[in-house]
């Protein structure tokens, strides 16, 4: 679904800063066409990787994808919830997404556009927690199994 707010939010920041070359953004299926910045409407998963790895920080929005893509790569994120009731997403998932991963100090979030330049202005000084694994620890792996194949617990 299209999350025009944020699109259109960072390019208009980048603007008014004059930063639109320090930024490119993968748009999706957005009817906001950005003016300041570089876009695409997707990008493959190598070439998005390969975005992410090259960044000194990510803006997106709370998708759990987006965000742990950004923990893989060591990467300070700052993310913006979608709202159901904008039509963006079918409910408010990822603004409970967003104030958990709040709460645990692994994002910075702008609830909304009107937070969102603020947040923007300071990106510079974020900084990124200790990156996460790729994969699933041998522990949750092993608990996982014995639960699907013998029916117990830890």
């Amino acid at each position: 679904m299209a999350f025009d707010r944020l699109v259109r939010g960072v390019d208009e920041w980048a603007g008014a800063r004059g930063r639109g070359a320090d930024v490119f953004a993968q748009i999706g299926p957005s009817d906001y066409r950005p003016h300041a910045i570089e876009w695409s409407g997707f990008l493959e998963p190598p070439a998005f990787r390969e975005r992410v790895e090259a960044a000194r920080a990510i803006v997106a929005h709370a998708g759990m994808g987006s965000i742990l893509t950004a923990l893989e790569c060591g990467k300070p994120i700052l993310v913006m919830p979608r709202r159901g009731a904008l039509r963006e997403t079918r409910n408010d998932h990822q603004v409970a997404t967003a104030e958990r991963f709040l709460s645990l100090g692994r994002v910075a979030v702008a609830m909304d556009e009107t937070e969102l330049p603020e947040k923007l202005d300071a990106l510079d000084d974020l900084t990124a927690g200790p990156a996460i694994s790729r994969h699933a620890s041998e522990r949750l792996i092993r608990t996982l199994r014995r639960f699907i194949f013998e029916g117990t617990g830890p």
